[in-house]
């Protein structure tokens, strides 16, 4: 039995290596290529319009959903700024050295075109549940933009969602970081009694927030986010002054590494490639995800959604990696050679506690920021997509099987969960980048 569980797990782990590195790559930068270009660089072009769109106080309670077009934008941005905007960076500095940074730039750019497409399509095409209650997302962009005979693909999408949004990354390295900063150091060790515990805790406080729906994730990511954000921006800050005389080198190193010849234009392509890389399996522009959260604000204009929308990898794929690329870069402690994610945050860690005395436990901090507010947004969308597979009176029972795994993740091993869930969004972001990219007319229209 071991042997064929072994097996499996090498199958699995084999499948998702070979679908999520470059096809998945291609798949999502490709596509956002073509639509930055489609769009005549959109994400540039009205940045400013976007930006204005956040202070605009617009009437909404009108529209069909059940939060704003800024909170569906905070409870996103809650999603994608966790681990990976930590780990994530550390891997791509150790694979690709400084100038990945520069390329995550890029991403994100492109990234930001993405979700424009993604934010728009969500208010065009709405649909209703079984109960009545109005809902977006993909399932529904597909439905009512592509036509009922794509109702296989949004199935498809909808149980490949079941697997992708289960957080077991976020909450097994939140547990990692406390036994490596905590308990370890207090003499409690890091054995499964102390990770079950720990999971347990996890789950109370996830459960205390999700069981209260969208209307309180909202609530509590409007108010986490920025608050996270904020407080990250400050440590970085107070490292940035107490080594001010070393920062210009640190993005010196950035640009003039993005763009080295010196080790042949095959080594130029890979460090270009991993920032790029990195950047998309950060900001999720064209999983998905980010559609199902904007598909749920009651603003009724497309084209205001979709600006307020590609404002989110600006945020985690531009500030955030930012933030946490300075101090890495600033200690050289990116250069240890391939790492995994769990590696790349005791790197991170570690850098951080060279830098300042209590450097480590003011990152512990914004960890559990940045684990928690995922976490809080990931169970809506498994939750939108039982919805739409198994109805509205069934919806509520995924939120029980979230926080069970949630424990599970604190004590198993990831290597063969992980490569599920990672195999489970490439899948999804198939889906959801044919869609955006069929039905990109239909938005360029509004844009004029």
């Amino acid at each position: 039995m071991n042997t064929f569980l072994d097996t499996m797990s090498q199958w699995i782990i084999a499948a998702s290596d070979a679908v999520c590195g470059y096809p998945e790559f291609l798949l999502l930068i490709g596509g956002g290529l073509f639509l930055f270009f489609y769009s005549r660089g959109i994400s540039i072009r009205h940045l400013p319009q976007a930006l204005r769109a956040l202070r605009e106080k617009q009437a909404e309670q009108s529209g069909r959903g059940q939060i704003s077009s800024v909170q569906a934008l905070l409870s996103a941005i809650a999603a994608t700024v966790g681990m990976g905007n930590i780990a994530g960076v550390a891997i791509a500095l150790s694979v690709g050295g400084p100038g990945a940074i520069f390329w995550m730039w890029v991403s994100a750019l492109v990234g930001m075109s993405t979700k424009f497409f993604e934010g728009a399509l969500s208010i065009m095409y709405k649909g209703t549940d079984s109960a009545g209650e109005v809902q977006g997302g993909p399932m529904y962009i597909i439905t009512q933009g592509l036509g009922r005979k794509w109702r296989w693909m949004a199935v498809a999408f909808s149980i490949f969602g079941l697997v992708g949004t289960l957080c077991f990354m976020q909450a097994n390295q939140l547990v990692e970081a406390v036994t490596t900063v905590i308990t370890t150091p207090m003499g409690l060790g890091a054995g499964t009694p102390v990770r079950f515990a720990l999971g347990c805790i996890i789950m109370l406080i996830v459960g205390a927030v999700i069981l209260g729906g969208i209307r309180r994730i909202a609530a509590i990511a409007s108010r986490v986010v920025p608050f996270m954000v904020c407080l990250y921006m400050v440590l970085v800050l107070v490292i940035v002054v107490w080594h001010i005389g070393e920062i210009p080198h640190v993005f010196k190193l950035i640009v003039t590494e993005a763009f080295s010849f010196k080790a042949g234009l095959g080594a130029f392509t890979f460090v270009a490639l991993t920032g790029a890389r990195r950047a998309a399996m950060v900001n999720e522009a064209g999983v998905g995800t980010a559609s199902m959260m904007h598909g749920a604000s009651a603003n009724t204009d497309p084209v205001r959604e979709g600006h307020i929308a590609m404002l989110g990898p600006a945020i985690d794929s531009g500030l955030v990696c930012t933030l946490t690329a300075i101090p890495l870069i600033l200690t050289g402690h990116f250069s240890t050679g391939s790492i995994n994610s769990a590696q790349g945050l005791s790197v991170a860690l570690n850098a951080f506690e060279s830098l300042l005395p209590i450097g480590q436990y003011l990152l512990l901090v914004i960890l559990f920021f940045f684990a928690f507010s995922t976490m809080f947004s990931y169970s809506y969308y498994g939750q939108k997509c039982t919805n739409y597979l198994f109805g509205a009176k069934n919806a509520k029972y995924y939120n029980y099987y979230y926080l069970v795994m949630i424990v599970v993740a604190a004590v198993m091993p990831l290597n063969t969960l992980v490569s599920v869930m990672d195999l489970a969004f490439a899948l999804m972001a198939l889906c959801t980048m044919v869609t955006l990219i069929a039905l990109a007319p239909r938005v360029k229209k509004l844009i004029g």
